[in-house]
């Protein structure tokens, strides 16, 4: 072999190994884009799924004391919270270790509207509405009818209140309430009642309050 065909065939061999370098590099790249693109993928599925149920609203129909229960169809337009003014007033007086008042729900609005259910009611403290405890048993053995309310009307919910000493203190961790936060029926917009006197149970294993459907003023037997 000359040595211009030596020199030819060096050149030619350079040129093959080069070639075949680069293809190793691209093929080594290339699986760790696409592990770095689904590991993104999975991390972000869960953060993103939490969020959506971390700003979750309660149904206007729930049934578990929170957001109150119309009870079924409705004939009329429910009082939405802005037309209303919530309150206290006596009721019956209750029994040993236990004592039921009145909700009162005035329509402040301009325009008839109608309430039919069981409000959603907790007792709320600490001077910035924390709820303490459990909310309200729905109390379903009450009738349910339908309050039509003209305005300045009032409709009422008879509210039991058991006593916080009717449980142990460990398992009940008494604290002054400041008052009640009421979900009319079918509305997610809450009334702050303020009230005083009463203590609360912290703990939700220790529920207090047990409230009866909404009826007129004047109707109701507790």
């Amino acid at each position: 072999m000359t040595d211009r065909n030596r020199i030819s065939f060096a050149l030619a061999l350079g040129v093959v190994a080069a070639a075949t370098l680069a293809g190793c590099a691209s093929s080594a790249t290339a699986p760790t884009a696409g592990g770095s693109s689904a590991a993104a993928s999975s991390s972000m599925s869960p953060s993103s799924s939490a969020s959506a149920s971390d700003s979750s609203t309660p149904s206007a129909s729930a049934t578990d004391g929170q957001g109150g229960d119309t009870g079924g169809s409705v004939s009329g337009t429910l009082c939405s919270t802005t037309e209303l003014t919530g309150g206290t007033e006596p009721g019956s007086g209750g029994a040993a270790g236990s004592t039921i008042i009145h909700l009162t729900f005035k329509n402040t609005g301009s325009t008839t509207c109608v309430l039919q259910g069981w409000p959603g009611v907790s007792f709320v403290g600490d001077g910035n509405g924390t709820q303490l405890g459990a909310p309200a048993t729905l109390d379903r053995a009450a009738p349910h009818p339908t309050v039509t309310l003209a305005p300045g009307a009032t409709a009422v919910a008879p509210l039991k209140i058991a006593q916080a000493g009717n449980y142990p203190s460990a398992s009940c961790t008494p604290t002054p309430a400041d008052g009640f936060r009421v979900y009319p029926p079918g509305s997610t917009t809450a009334l702050y009642i303020k009230a005083s006197g009463y203590t609360a149970c912290a703990s939700t294993a220790a529920p207090l309050l047990d409230v009866q459907a909404v009826v007129a003023q004047g109707q109701a037997t507790d």
